[in-house]
């Protein structure tokens, strides 16, 4: 298999959702009046400290494009960090696994293995800035009505730019354990354009080690590797880049990838 190097730049606006696998106990009253936007940025804010608290192992549906894939996660957190591992359950097979240092992909159909450093916080639940407030000029943020998700009750959360430069977001929130039953990424038209259900989860004490190794060691595939090590990237490397961002975004990362020849 043929390899070009590709350079991915990556700017954001501070908020992002990947996969939210965010759990937290809520111990805030709602308001009574109509304006509940202390409420919801108190919720984010301890939804991003959970994510990285809780172990669960669980199944979501995500869609995007037409598509929809179905995967199971198992996340850990202990003294020693984070761990976790997904799992493709439709299309193609492929599992990521993460851990403090790394990220490993497998691709069973290709007989391919990738492995690169891991980001700090880079897992696969929701990115929010801590405080929500670094953000909280740019979104509008309140509690809706309820909703039933997985036959669970749930807080509807909106979160809702205050411009046509950021995608908005609503949440559906578990009323009793906090956990994050589903979310929408929606354009500037309103229109959902990235889905998170998830179907089953169970919150638990401790992730067996065994849950988070691979179903495939990868022996005799061929392993590829994107650390810096063996591919340095330079802060000026990149070749192009934006000299008139709207406010509130940054350059947030930048890496330089091995990917096959005929990738897009």
């Amino acid at each position: 298999m043929k390899l070009r190097n590709k350079f991915v730049i990556k700017y954001r606006s501070g908020i992002r959702i990947l996969l939210p696998v965010l759990l937290v106990t809520l111990s805030f009253p709602l308001a009574a009046e109509q304006d509940t936007s202390e409420q919801a940025r108190q919720l984010i804010n301890e939804m991003s400290r959970a994510t990285r608290e809780l172990n669960y192992d669980g199944i979501f549906v995500y869609r995007r494009d037409g598509r929809m894939d179905t995967m199971r996660i198992i996340h850990k957190a202990d003294k020693n960090g984070e761990q976790e591992r997904m799992v493709a359950l439709t299309g193609y097979a492929r599992e990521v696994i993460r851990n403090n240092n790394s990220v490993t992909c497998i691709f069973p159909d290709n007989q391919a293995v990738m492995v690169e450093k891991s980001h700090p916080r880079k897992f696969l639940a929701a990115q929010l800035p801590e405080p929500i407030e670094k953000i909280a000029d740019f979104y509008s943020f309140s509690i809706g009505s309820k909703d039933r998700v997985a036959g669970r009750n749930t807080w509807i959360v909106n979160i809702v730019p205050k411009d046509d430069f950021r995608y908005g977001y609503q949440l559906w929130i578990d009323d009793k354990s906090g956990l994050l039953l589903k979310s929408e990424l929606k354009n500037n038209k309103g229109r959902p354009v990235e889905q998170i259900l998830f179907t089953h989860l169970n919150i638990v004490k401790e992730i067996p080690q065994q849950l988070l190794k691979p179903a495939i060691s990868g022996k005799g595939y061929t392993w590829y590797s994107g650390s810096s090590e063996e591919m340095p990237v330079s802060s000026g490397s990149h070749l192009w880049t934006v000299m008139d961002m709207p406010d509130g975004f940054i350059l947030s990362d930048f890496e330089k990838q091995t990917v096959a020849e005929n990738s897009t």
